[in-house]
């Protein structure tokens, strides 16, 4: 039977993550296997995001993320990447009422305290800076001056791998089917070749498939499918200027894509899917998104849908938020699981906080704590507060 140290089971944008900060930033000395079952990403939440980066969160740790994320997308290059287009046109989250504005106006002073460079703007304001929307019904709106945007998700997840690879860490097209246990400990990946990999640690990074992972282990992990469908469409006479990614207070996004915007809507009722069910809700434009974008700016009166497509979130049904770290009934299976349609802009901070975690024993830049599987045992929510 080979052997590895680390196994890591996922290689979209979180896996890769952990392998590149394994051994191309931190030289790990150890080998690392990468399993990936399908190397064309085809269905993968990192090919199928719509790639934002925001700071406007209201947990302290989720910001800090972010912040590392940012200046970490600014300044990646690997031997096949010369930067990733990052677009730093920030987000415009708008409230809709005073409940919401108190909202915007305490996660505000948290940011600010973390450093975020954001700004809080009335809605005259609001209409001065983008003239095409309309505030009528706006009671407040937070906008990201820096360090906010969208960026080239599949550059960032070639550079994260091919980066990897030259340094050492080993990519395998099979799927992880099962682990032996030996106590409390994984002590083998079993492969559907038929292959398997003994262990040091194993890196749950299954995105959608998280809990597949974790049930081989005993452990019920809450993570499950949800599908979100995202539109792009032209404009007859599209807004000027330089537009950020916008929510709306509706839970309605949108934000520039090439010559045209990309949108959407979280879905209700929100139920789990199959994994492999990426059916378009096709519905959801007519009937929801195309009346909240003419409602909110007369631009989006007239458009035309030119193409569609449907993702999924890994969807902690506790929180919605990162499950990060050890279990305490096992103790070589690292988690990283979770994100709610955050995966993409947190993969590098927990690419690093894992690393560190097998290299030192614990968190050394950043505590992501917080986030530890643990808290889901316990039903104990650290969930996210406000109008997001």
């Amino acid at each position: 039977m080979e052997t590895a140290d680390v196994v890591v089971i996922g290689g979209a944008v979180t896996g890769a993550s952990v392998a590149w900060h394994l051994k191309a930033a931190r030289r790990f000395w150890g080998r690392v296997v990468v399993l990936e079952r399908d190397p064309a990403y085809a269905k993968a939440s990192t090919a199928l995001a719509a790639s934002g980066i925001r700071h406007q969160f209201s947990n302290e740790t989720n910001i800090r993320i972010s912040q590392y994320g940012t200046d970490f997308i600014r300044e990646f290059r690997g031997p096949d990447c010369e930067g990733l287009s990052f677009r730093e046109n920030g987000y415009l989250i708008l409230a809709g009422d005073e409940a919401g504005a108190a909202a915007l106006r305490r996660n505000h002073a948290l940011q600010r305290a973390c450093g975020a460079d954001v700004a809080l703007l009335a809605p005259p304001e609001i209409a001065a800076r983008f003239p095409h929307l309309n505030v009528e019904g706006l009671a407040l709106g937070s906008l990201g001056l820096s360090g906010e945007g969208w960026f080239d998700n599949m550059a960032l997840l070639r550079g994260l791998r091919v980066g990897s690879q030259a340094a050492g860490a080993e990519w395998r097209r099979d799927e992880a089917v099962g682990v032996k246990m030996a106590g409390d400990r994984v002590a083998a990946v079993r492969l559907a070749s038929g292959a398997e990999i003994a262990c040091g640690h194993v890196v749950n990074a299954a995105g959608t498939r998280a809990a597949l992972v974790a049930g081989w282990a005993g452990i019920d992990l809450a993570v499950e499918p949800r599908k979100r469908t995202v539109f792009h469409f032209t404009c007859q006479t599209p807004p000027a200027g330089r537009l950020p990614l916008m929510i709306d207070a509706s839970r309605l996004w949108c934000r520039p894509e090439g010559e045209g915007f990309i949108a959407g809507i979280g879905p209700d009722p929100d139920p789990a899917v199959d994994h492999d069910d990426f059916e378009p809700r096709y519905a959801e434009f007519e009937e929801t998104v195309w009346p909240l974008l003419a409602a909110r700016s007369p631009a989006f009166e007239a458009i035309r849908l030119t193409g569609v497509w449907a993702g999924h979130y890994a969807w902690n049904t506790l929180d919605q938020n990162a499950v990060i770290g050890l279990h305490d009934a096992c103790a070589n299976l690292i988690f990283a699981n979770g994100f709610s349609g955050h995966g993409l802009q947190q993969a590098p901070a927990v690419g690093r906080g894992i690393a560190e975690l097998i290299m030192d024993g614990g968190y050394r830049t950043l505590d992501l704590s917080a986030l530890g599987i643990m808290r889901m045992e316990g039903g104990a929510p650290n969930a996210e507060a406000g109008i997001y």
